[in-house]
């Protein structure tokens, strides 16, 4: 059985081709293809990031419109890992035991927490579809993405405070979910305006791992506040955030 399509007319820049051609299998090309029947991807321009669990692509749609392109890679992906975020979900009961089913779960729960955030107003990338280890959402960004917190800190230190705060009681009291990985990595400065990303680990507020999670959270925030100049314990800011409880 060979692959319906031809990846250099998908890729265009060579450097980029044989990155892809090096990391990604057949039924991940498959995946790409299916989303590009669809309309959802055109070609891909260049990589956003890499990691040793997804890279990250900036695309086309067949419309022109810009969009980023999540790639789980199979073989590298920390799927042990991921299996804690996985288990104790109400919304995942039944997981495959090998590497691939637990990394196509992990796409499909990061699609529908990123939807959640959104129904919730939490300013996140906006899903667009998925199919398999690929993701499609809004890119965030101009003609470069936005750079990371921890690249780019975001000027105004007691407005992103602020900010921070408001989309943690949003994804608690909204959502009703819980971010489980939150920290200067897992924010972008968009022309200084915070963007959350990386939301595959966020879990119910059910999940038996929930509140130490989100105290997990707290403490990350608050250790990159007081490295801001900004003195915030835990306590303070977990009392911010319920204090917006009825307002959000």
């Amino acid at each position: 059985m060979s692959v319906r399509f031809r990846v250099e007319d998908f890729i265009k820049e060579e450097k980029l081709r044989n990155i892809f051609n090096q990391v990604f299998d057949y039924f991940t090309i498959e995946a790409i293809h299916e989303l590009a029947n669809k309309g959802y991807i055109d070609y891909l321009e260049h990589i956003v990031s890499t990691g040793k669990e997804a890279h990250v692509y900036k695309a086309r749609d067949k419309s022109g419109n810009v969009r980023a392109v999540k790639i789980y890679k199979i073989e590298t992906s920390s799927f042990k890992n991921m299996r804690a975020y996985i288990e104790g979900d109400v919304r995942f009961k039944h997981v495959g035991p090998d590497r691939r089913d637990v990394i196509y779960v992990w796409t499909r729960k990061e699609y529908k927490n990123l939807e959640k955030f959104v129904e919730a107003d939490v300013r996140v990338p906006m899903p667009y579809a998925f199919n398999q280890n690929v993701l499609v959402m809004e890119f965030i960004g101009d003609e470069e993405a936005a750079p990371i917190l921890k690249e780019k800190p975001i000027e105004d230190v007691e407005e992103l405070y602020k900010r921070i705060v408001e989309e943690l009681a949003k994804m608690i009291y909204r959502a009703e979910l819980v971010h489980a990985d939150l920290s200067e990595y897992n924010i972008l400065n968009y022309n200084e305006e915070p963007v959350i990303i990386d939301c595959g680990q966020a879990v119910l507020l059910s999940h038996p791992m929930a509140k130490e999670f989100f105290e997990r959270d707290v403490r990350n925030m608050c250790n990159y506040f007081r490295k801001r100049g900004l003195e915030k314990t835990p306590e303070e800011m977990k009392a911010d955030i319920k204090e917006l409880k009825d307002s959000v």
